[in-house]
């Protein structure tokens, strides 16, 4: 596969949707019925309907059985659970409004709204857009990614810091990888009592594992050659004195 020739720096919010349904196991299901948590129990469509398999006893079959058909009467929520373990773990949530269709035992939703909470607010993703989008190809395969650049090259994160205005880096008491996407891998900066997040973006896009340890050398290499940050440095200092 070639690398594209045309990219954006961040995933549009309908990719970055279907991405959180692609790596989302579990969904919690909002009906007339009341609220139920459903754990490895739904399949996404190509187009990216949701179909739920449930227990016969289930209150949500009979709410889908007694609703009106065509109008919204369930909400799903899936949420963006960082890997890694940061503050405020919970990136994104997705909802999708809608109604469910029974049959074979399955529940198929049919989607009227969706809508992706990110840190930067709430947008209102278009049904056609939502439906033509593909999920990041690092999308099910991000946290062991990050699990294993956290957990085995922590010595490589710091140095990515090198990337980081030192400003940003004011008061830091430690930098975990946040996400990664063919885009860009994000640090988060945790300080005493806030933190933030820095996005580093790859040259080119990473559309398989293969590419992303090629953008990562290379991240890594540009950081190499980059200064060590003057906040970072007096974190050194005060750890060693």
């Amino acid at each position: 596969m070639r690398d594209s020739q045309t990219w954006t720096a961040a995933p549009s919010a309908a990719e970055h949707a279907r991405s959180v349904l692609a790596a989302s196991w579990s969904c919690a299901v909002t009906a007339e019925g009341g609220r139920e948590e459903f754990v490895g129990a739904h399949t996404v469509a190509q187009d990216g309907r949701v179909t739920l398999d449930v227990p016969e006893d289930s209150t949500l079959v009979a709410a889908a059985i007694c609703a009106p058909r065509g109008e919204p009467s369930a909400v799903l929520e899936f949420a963006d659970v960082a890997p890694v373990p940061v503050r405020s773990r919970i990136r994104a949530r997705l909802w999708i409004a809608g109604w469910f269709v029974p049959g074979d035992g399955r529940l198929e939703f049919k989607a009227t709204r969706v809508v992706l909470r990110r840190p930067s607010g709430a947008v209102v993703v278009d049904l056609d857009d939502f439906a033509a989008a593909e999920p990041d190809p690092l999308a099910t395969a991000e946290a062991r990614l990050l699990t294993h650049l956290a957990d085995c090259h922590p010595d490589a994160v710091e140095r990515l810091t090198r990337l980081v205005e030192a400003d940003s880096l004011h008061g830091a008491v430690r930098v975990q990888p946040l996400a990664v996407d063919r885009h860009g891998l994000t640090l988060r900066i945790e300080r005493t009592r806030a933190h933030g997040d820095v996005r580093l973006p790859f040259h080119a896009p990473a559309d398989d594992v293969a590419r992303l340890t090629e953008r990562m050398h290379v991240l890594l290499t540009q950081a190499s050659a980059a200064s060590c940050p003057r906040a970072l440095q007096r974190q050194r200092t005060d750890r060693d004195g």
